[in-house]
């Protein structure tokens, strides 16, 4: 049975910039006590399901007391991990991470690459993209990351054109051509999959699709490939905490031949492990 502690963006996301960035500092910076248990903020899937396995196979024997608890949005687990409510997340990039820090002012740093999910475009409506009709609205996650690296998915498989060195801080005022004239719907990450009824297709995060039923390598209209792939998810913990022996110990686990297997059989390529 599992033990993961859950939290949704209703309770938390609201008041976590103003209220979790100002805690840096506090005296009850629970990240700081390495005796306890290392607390680890996730999303769902695939990440609190890995750091689950980790827990209940592999953490007693090397010494390590894991908790988890589960996040639904992209923000929270970095604004706890900033405000010291828990030691360390795992649910984004680099690059998002990167940006992140820019944006928030907060102090996050990564400590190992764990899994790639790949990102792809759903439809409800068509059977390929090329089946997209003229004008049709394509839903992208409106986090400046993922919807840079939606559009460069796009703009890899020639559905529109973007600009020359925009990477993942394209959008779509970086469109150069656009053939079909598609119309972009920007929403939380989380909502994409649930907008495939009303919207002709969507770019689907990986852990996303997953918690939709979609399958990835079946259900894909184009899927982002792994090959050279700077989208690793990775092992975060806020600067300084690095050397915590609590997030040695998770880091290697993580990086085990047991959680390779473990996310090969059970994702079956929609989860592809980086290490």
């Amino acid at each position: 049975m599992r033990n993961t502690a859950k939290f949704t963006t209703a309770v938390l996301a609201a008041g976590a910039l103003t209220l979790g960035l100002t805690a840096c500092g506090s005296d009850k910076d629970s990240a700081s006590d390495t005796s306890g248990p290392l607390v680890v903020a996730a999303s769902p899937t695939p990440h609190a399901e890995i750091l689950d396995y980790v827990k209940d196979n592999l953490a007693k024997d090397a010494g390590l007391d894991l908790e988890v608890k589960e996040f639904t949005d992209y923000v929270t687990p970095n604004t706890a991990t900033e405000d010291g409510s828990v030691g360390a997340n795992y649910f984004q990039t680099q690059p998002y991470l990167d940006e992140f820090n820019k944006k928030n002012g907060t102090h996050i740093a990564s400590v190992v690459d764990v899994h790639l999910e790949p990102l792809g475009l759903y439809s409800h409506k068509v059977k390929k993209a090329d089946d997209l009709k003229s004008g049709a609205t394509v839903a992208v996650p409106n986090d400046t990351v993922n919807e840079g690296r939606a559009l460069q998915l796009l703009a890899a498989n020639g559905i529109i054109t973007l600009k020359d060195g925009v990477g993942t801080a394209a959008t779509p005022s970086d469109i150069t051509e656009n053939p079909k004239k598609l119309e972009f719907k920007e929403l939380e990450a989380a909502q994409t999959p649930r907008s495939l009824d009303d919207v002709d297709a969507a770019v689907v995060n990986g852990n996303y699709a997953i918690e939709a039923d979609l399958k990835p390598a079946q259900d894909a209209l184009v899927l982002e490939s792994a090959k050279g792939n700077p989208n690793s998810n990775l092992l975060a913990v806020k600067e300084g905490h690095e050397d915590d022996p609590r997030v040695k110990k998770l880091a290697k686990l993580l990086n085990s031949p047991e959680v390779k297997k473990f996310i090969e059989d059970k994702y079956a390529g929609a989860v592809l492990p980086s290490f």
